[in-house]
């Protein structure tokens, strides 16, 4: 997610890989209804599955949408700057967007939703790691990261408790997979900020 904000200069065309992660972000709105209505269905007791088999195929569509930009970007050249900024803006958006929605609204009887502690966890963990970055780029004028297992690993256990809710799988209650998706949340939170700290400290010695 340490992404250096670049604005898409005047002028400059918008690749083909741009437009779909716009039209992903234009989805998200969209998802977000369909999971309030089928939610305040739930919570009226006239659930309508149509809503929430919608918002599934919206959530899976959009989310497909991640592979096809960037094989698209690669594919054909298209890689930019502006699509470097917004493809990861528009991965969280979604993420986060599904997270709350999902806790605020029930997805089943007997409060089947995701944890409010959990959405408080996502958000305030990327909070945080944008604020690093602000800081990062203050002090030292340039934000390197590399990639860890332990960030992909919080994507993915992100999307199987979003999944799991959205899927009603009774195995077990949401809040097992949300625990293990908090594990690496926190876990990849710690790796960005001991990284901004270390960057901020190698920039003052300077």
């Amino acid at each position: 997610m340490l992404a250096i904000l670049i604005p898409l200069h005047h002028g400059a065309a918008m690749t083909l890989a741009s437009k779909i992660t716009l039209a992903r972000i234009a989805l998200v709105p969209v998802f977000a209804v369909y999971v309030a209505k089928y939610g305040l269905g739930i919570a009226a007791n006239q659930p309508v599955e149509t809503q929430r088999w919608i918002a599934l195929g919206i959530f899976i569509l959009a989310s497909s949408t991640d592979g096809l930009d960037g094989w698209i970007a690669r594919r054909f050249n298209q890689k930019s700057k502006f699509g470097a900024f917004i493809d990861p803006l528009a991965d969280k958006f979604l993420l986060i967007t599904a997270i709350v929605f999902l806790s605020a609204f029930p997805w089943d009887h007997d409060d089947w939703r995701i944890p409010i502690w959990f959405a408080w966890l996502v958000v305030l963990r990327d909070t945080l790691i944008v604020i690093g970055i602000i800081l990062v780029k203050r002090q030292a004028h340039l934000v390197h990261y590399q990639p860890h297992w332990t960030g992909k690993m919080c994507t993915v256990t992100q999307m199987v408790a979003i999944g799991w809710v959205m899927l009603k799988v009774k195995i077990l209650p949401p809040v097992y997979p949300c625990a293990i998706a908090a594990f690496f949340t926190l876990w990849s939170g710690q790796r960005y900020f001991l990284e901004a700290r270390r960057q901020i400290l190698a920039s003052s010695e300077i």
